[in-house]
């Protein structure tokens, strides 16, 4: 995990929220949920156990509220790169080499991997949390979706089904990453995940370019 543990004691409602769903996310991922302590939690974020409690009542609704809210974070990077699809681009390739390459670092950065890891682990008791995490994919593919229509209205792709255009853009960056990732933890280089994006910028407009 690539969360910095608090190196002072947060001042403030939302701060210590924050503080503690940060620092609980990290305990989470390293031990579980069935092994992990409110009190851990408490020393991780810099606050006392009785914090915990005050500000969530209970270990199940600090981890719900942990996954969710990095779930809302990472659902926000992955719109904002997105954004840069908006407007037509002189060089397509190369907004979508930039953009590709964004969207593959997002999705292998260390806090979205220990997420995928998380709940996948703890879905049997926490089938909800899956359905939660599927739904911000869902966002990210219907926003995608939208801005390749946008680009097909323009001129600068062919693409008659912009969701399915879309799924199969995100399976091209993914696709090639998803088995590296599945059991192993450790980052994989940059030169691969450019390969890995050139790849599929390449096929994709061999696929839907003018």
């Amino acid at each position: 995990m690539s969360t910095a543990r608090t190196s002072a004691r947060p001042h403030g409602r939302v701060d210590k929220q924050q503080a503690i769903l940060a620092a609980a996310f990290t305990v989470f991922a390293r031990s579980g949920y069935a092994q992990t302590r409110v009190d851990q939690i408490a020393a991780e974020a810099g606050v006392a156990k009785a914090t915990v409690y005050s500000h969530f009542g209970d270990k199940e609704r600090v981890f719900r509220e942990a996954v969710r809210a990095l779930s809302e974070a990472a659902s926000a990077a992955n719109l904002a790169v997105i954004e840069a699809l908006a407007e037509p681009a002189e060089d397509l390739a190369v907004t979508l080499r930039t953009v590709g390459g964004e969207l593959v670092r997002c999705y292998c950065s260390p806090e979205s991997r220990a997420l995928r890891r998380l709940v996948c682990a703890e879905a049997g008791q926490f089938p909800d949390l899956t359905e939660m995490v599927d739904d911000v994919a869902a966002r990210v593919g219907r926003a995608l979706a939208d801005r390749l229509a946008r680009l097909a209205l323009s001129g600068a792709l062919r693409i008659d089904d912009p969701d399915m255009a879309a799924a199969q853009w995100a399976a091209l960056l993914t696709g090639p990453l998803r088995t590296r990732y599945q059991f192993g933890v450790e980052a994989l280089p940059e030169s691969e995940l450019n390969a890995v994006t050139a790849a599929a910028v390449t096929t994709f407009l061999a696929a839907f370019g003018p």
